[in-house]
């Protein structure tokens, strides 16, 4: 059983109260819109209050999440029990060169528009990724033939006992979809890209024409996790599920988009329940009929309504 009040007051001596709040609720934080409350909710400002965090949580044994935008992520109804950290304010982006250092809170698409502007080219891939640099490092992020794996350089880590540690690519394991930062516990807290000098109207090009296709063919009027499952061998998710006839199919306020099969969007206030039913009857139809197992990409944490 959590003791409230003196994790409070623990909290709000490392960082500032107005940073710390209880029973907030996530689906206002997240890109999905959904997810119930957090016991606290934490938004440090400086790289030294995220260690701080962490060396707490550990010696009072309190349970600590880490939270991006919620872009591939789906928070359960009964929402997260001790600490989430959120590092909406680690949002910086500079250059240095042909390398881009982003902190973990900033949006990869404004990395890659801040690429742009600077005239380096790697990151045209990312200008229609809806989430954090963080999340981004966190699952090696990638669209239309590119990935986060291809560019990264560095980043710096605080791991699990609260130590800021410098990381290399090599080191982070990137793989499809997949990194070793879960494994390990490690939260980001910033990246360096190294990047290639380009001609600012071909860069441009390249992003305008991966907006187009995105914007014609994702359903970016809902919320959404974006692309639910990854990618079977031999096979597309989306192509699957439109063979499965699931387009349409809806479970309470959660759809199976009619633009796009791969995503399933918040239609009309869906909850995490309706959107994970959802997810394991596309999962069920897909088996029953290819034989094919659609391994989730979407991350889901949090505890069901009691």
């Amino acid at each position: 059983m959590i003791d409230k009040e003196k994790l409070l007051k623990r909290l709000t001596s490392v960082v500032a109260p107005e940073n710390v709040k209880t029973d907030e609720m996530l689906r206002n934080h997240l890109y999905t819109k959904l997810g119930g409350k957090a016991d606290f909710f934490v938004t440090p400002t400086t790289y030294e209050e995220v260690q701080e965090v962490v060396k707490l949580s550990n010696e009072e044994n309190y349970p600590f999440t880490l939270l991006g935008n919620g872009s591939n992520l789906i928070v359960k109804d009964g929402g997260i029990r001790g600490i989430v950290l959120h590092l909406k304010n680690f949002d910086d982006i500079k250059s240095n060169g042909s390398q881009l250092v982003a902190q973990s809170g900033a949006a990869i698409i404004d990395v890659s528009r801040r690429a742009l502007a600077e005239k380096l080219s790697g990151l045209e891939f990312a200008c229609g990724i809806p989430g954090t640099v963080g999340g981004a490092l966190f699952m090696n992020a990638g669209a239309y033939g590119g990935e986060i794996s291809d560019v990264l350089d560095y980043c710096y880590v605080v791991d699990r006992e609260g130590n800021l540690v410098k990381r290399t690519a090599a080191e982070l394991e990137l793989d499809y979809r997949h990194s070793n930062i879960s494994e390990k516990g490690d939260i980001v807290l910033e990246a360096t890209f190294s990047l290639k000098p380009g001609d600012y109207e071909e860069i441009k090009a390249v992003m305008d024409d991966l907006t187009y296709k995105r914007e014609s063919k994702q359903p970016l009027e809902f919320p959404s996790c974006g692309s639910v499952f990854k990618r079977p061998p031999g096979y597309f998710a989306g192509k699957l599920i439109q063979d499965s006839e699931l387009q349409g199919t809806n479970f309470g306020g959660a759809e199976v988009s009619t633009k796009h099969a791969g995503f399933i969007v918040n239609k009309d206030n869906a909850t995490a329940y309706d959107y994970i039913s959802l997810i394991e009857h596309v999962q069920k139809t897909v088996k029953e009929k290819f034989d094919v197992d659609l391994e989730r990409e979407v991350r889901i944490i949090g505890e069901d309504l009691e």
